[in-house]
């Protein structure tokens, strides 16, 4: 989504800040020790390439080999909007990315070397086919528009979330909205071969609008888009809404660590790795509170550079640090996501590769244990212990070893992996 966040701007909560989520999920695959690791297959300006669809299943056999068990797709459907996060006309799979065929093909390339395909899935609002709000395929009326929408006809009840003015508010308390989003969900994994769901601006209506769907779909993996502003002076606030949004959900879907992501960049850009410590010893973000639940990552379509990642230039990770960041969350606790651009556009594959297959055979998950070495002004250390070994890791430009006994994975300016 269109969007922007600053860094160090103020969280306003109504919640006590260092509060921990209930953790009364129910059980699902999220709550296991995931070894999964997902790529985003696809930037802001991917549709500028023709036909992206045969871009990803060409890239099928490659993906599997890197060790990616899922490929975040964009908005496959009908859209006002060339990137697809205006929906139109729900069940229409034929886009500016490719045909409805063509999409069948990738998924099905990537179900051939057992790759799971996510779809984003952007249910907060809606754009009519021909005006503001004549919904069709499927067929809804003004009572699907929430209250106080931009559009004066809107009869719905009140948004549960906050306002989206470039479309429709949707209406998520209205029964006949929530069976129509979920039986079009579950046309997208039977008909189209979509595994699971990446939710797009959650922050639109309440996390149990998403556990509905989920209970209602049973996907393989969800994960929502929980952006809001992060004020560095107290990130715990920021962590605890990402733990307040996955606890409405029942436990039901993950969210994407933006806590990490914000610390992260922060600490590589300045030399600030004490960031990376909290009060208790742990990880400082979403992952040092419910890691089985938290989608780490660097950049997306987004928060990426405008050049030459292709992204929308909002919140970027230092382009010159991004493997001081893969190499903290490829080693760390948390369920990884890379970004496209950066594994096939920017050199890194290889590097990239190679902690992926390490974090592999040493078994570290998404709840692995994290012991921190150092978070100080020069450098920040940790081991994780996986099923099968554990990983070291240095980022920063201060020196660190693990000692003796430990085999070098890869390094490079700044940073270094280590196994044992």
């Amino acid at each position: 989504m269109l969007k922007k966040k600053v860094l160090g701007g103020v969280v306003s909560l109504s919640c006590a800040l260092g509060l921990v989520a209930s953790f009364t999920a129910s059980a699902g695959p999220l709550d296991g020790n995931s070894s999964d690791v997902m790529l985003q297959a696809f930037h802001w300006r991917s549709t500028e390439t023709s036909a992206w669809w045969g871009v990803i299943q060409g890239k099928a056999a490659d993906i599997k080999n890197s060790g990616f068990t899922m490929v975040w797709f964009p908005p496959s459907g009908d859209s006002a909007a060339n990137e697809g996060y205006l929906p139109r006309q729900l069940y229409v799979q034929s886009s500016s990315y490719g045909t409805e065929a063509q999409l069948k093909g990738a998924i099905g390339s990537l179900h051939t070397y057992g790759v799971k395909a996510i779809a984003d899935i952007v249910v907060n609002h809606r754009v009519g086919t021909s005006n503001w709000a004549d919904f069709t395929n499927p067929t809804w009326g003004s009572w699907a528009v929430a209250k106080g929408d931009e559009w004066t006809g809107a009869t719905g009840n009140a948004d549960t979330g906050d306002g989206f003015n470039a479309a429709r508010d949707l209406d998520h308390t209205n029964g006949t909205v929530q069976t129509d989003v979920k039986a079009w969900m579950n046309w997208l994994k039977s008909s189209i071969g979509y595994d699971g769901w990446r939710y797009d601006y959650v922050k639109g209506y309440n996390g149990s609008y998403v556990g509905n769907y989920n209970t209602g779909t049973v996907p393989y993996f969800s994960v929502g888009e929980l952006w809001t502003d992060l004020n560095l002076a107290s990130p715990d606030a920021h962590r605890q809404q990402i733990m307040n949004w996955i606890d409405a959900t029942a436990g039901k879907s993950a969210a994407f660590d933006f806590t990490t992501k914000g610390i992260l960049q922060q600490a590589v850009q300045y030399n600030e790795f004490w960031r990376l410590k909290d009060s208790a010893g742990k990880p400082s973000g979403a992952i040092g509170w419910w890691a089985a639940k938290s989608v780490t990552f660097i950049d997306n379509h987004d928060t990426g550079p405008s050049h030459p990642s292709g992204g929308q230039n909002h919140w970027p990770f230092p382009s010159d640090k991004v493997m001081q960041g893969y190499a903290y969350i490829l080693t760390h606790p948390g369920i990884p996501c890379v970004y496209w651009v950066h594994f096939y556009d920017w050199g890194n594959a290889a590097a990239i590769k190679s902690l992926i297959a390490a974090r592999k055979e040493k078994g570290v998950t998404s709840t692995s244990a994290v012991s921190i070495q150092a978070a100080d002004t020069t450098k920040y250390a940790a081991i994780i212990t996986g099923n099968s070994g554990s990983l070291a890791m240095k980022v920063g430009p201060g020196a660190w070893s693990p000692g003796t006994g430990w085999t070098l994975v890869n390094s490079g300016t700044n940073w270094a992996v280590w196994k044992k």
